[in-house]
């Protein structure tokens, strides 16, 4: 399973936030969340459930589009 880049980009920038900001949220640098987004390395349980709430992802069919993409 992968994640589906350009979608959590796509909302990522529909909501108006900056990677930077993703990050911080995070708690982890800029290039590690790059990393994720880009399928270099995963992420993890507790990092998501932090991305969907701060991107306001409820729908669970959205986060399994987003983190559980079959590429």
């Amino acid at each position: 399973m992968m994640t589906d880049s350009e979608l959590l980009r796509k909302i990522i920038e529909d909501r108006g936030l900056k990677l930077s900001k993703v990050a911080s949220t995070l708690g982890i640098s800029y290039p590690a969340l790059n990393r994720k987004i880009n399928n270099k390395s995963s992420f993890m349980a507790q990092e998501i459930l932090k991305l969907c709430d701060l991107l306001q992802i409820k729908s669970l069919k959205l986060k399994e589009d987003i983190f559980f993409a079959r590429m």
